[in-house]
């Protein structure tokens, strides 16, 4: 197949599904190597294309989106259960989390993609912590961390504020 045609054929994929797509699984359909579709997503960001890299995969940043948002400063340590309370904790009262950002003193804001929306998310999200060993963000600044989370209304936001400082991971 065609470089050209490959791309759009990708971003065609990306367009027809709501869940992200493995960069591996993408390989697999096309048969080539996840390389080659790391170097194509990157073209195809270049040119403009929405695309995001999340822990599930690649997916399509949608427009028309009428959630709200907000930015929220959470503080814990860095192991699984602490995370996967913090994030069960915003998922159970209608929250999803686009993203975790911490602001690094020499690098600045790193920023990285989650799209967390059901508590299967988190449960792939925490495996893929385990199974890998790494750090998480926060282990860069002390457990302090900002979630931007969407919801359907700013009450719902207000109420996954006010659930997080009850269990302690707000920071105040």
């Amino acid at each position: 197949m065609a470089t050209d045609k490959r791309r759009e054929e990708i971003l065609t994929k990306l367009e027809n599904r709501s869940e992200p797509i493995p960069g591996r699984k993408l390989a697999e359909l096309f048969s080539v190597s996840r390389q080659v579709i790391v170097q194509d997503i990157a073209l195809l960001r270049a040119r403009g294309e929405k695309i995001q890299a999340t822990s599930q995969g690649y997916c399509l940043e949608k427009s028309g989106n009428q959630m709200v948002e907000k930015t929220i400063a959470c503080i814990h340590q860095q192991d699984e259960e602490d995370i996967a309370q913090e994030l069960e904790t915003i998922i159970e009262y209608g929250g999803r989390i686009k993203d975790v950002r911490v602001e690094h003193p020499l690098y600045g804001e790193i920023k990285g993609s989650l799209r967390i929306q059901s508590s299967e998310d988190i449960d792939d999200f925490i495996e893929e912590y385990i199974k890998k060993d790494v750090n998480p963000l926060l282990s860069l600044t002390n457990g302090i961390h900002l979630h931007t989370v969407e919801g359907f209304s700013q009450e719902v936001l207000e109420s996954i504020e006010q659930k997080l400082k009850e269990k302690g991971f707000l920071v105040e």
